[in-house]
């Protein structure tokens, strides 16, 4: 049998990167003594760098980066069009399927 995966609440994963880096204790020392994976701790750690880092930047895009952005929305926004017209097909198939049903059974 598999192992369980272990969940963590995200008061926990601040917690801890926040130990890593007031303590500047090693990723390793830190994850043993919480006793958790060495390796989990350092991808939390890294998420809160690269956190860290955009928020840094201001949160200011590159021109490339918007353009990339808004390219994006107008695909989701084409995706979501053409998600309702083909749940709109799906109902009235499924309502023509009931009454073609009812149809062939005399009732």
């Amino acid at each position: 049998m598999g192992e369980t995966r272990r969940r963590f609440d995200p008061e926990f994963r601040a917690g801890a990167v926040r130990i890593v880096r007031e303590t500047e204790k090693p990723i390793a020392q830190v994850a043993k003594d919480l006793g958790i994976n060495a390796g989990t701790l350092a991808n939390w750690v890294q998420m809160d760098r690269l956190a860290r880092e955009q928020d840094t930047n201001g949160g200011e895009l590159a021109e490339s980066e918007r353009e990339e952005l808004a390219r994006l929305r107008r695909q989701r926004a084409e995706w979501a069009k053409e998600r309702a017209e083909l749940e709109m097909e799906r109902d009235v198939l499924k309502r023509s399927v009931v009454l073609w049903v009812r149809e062939a059974m005399g009732r």
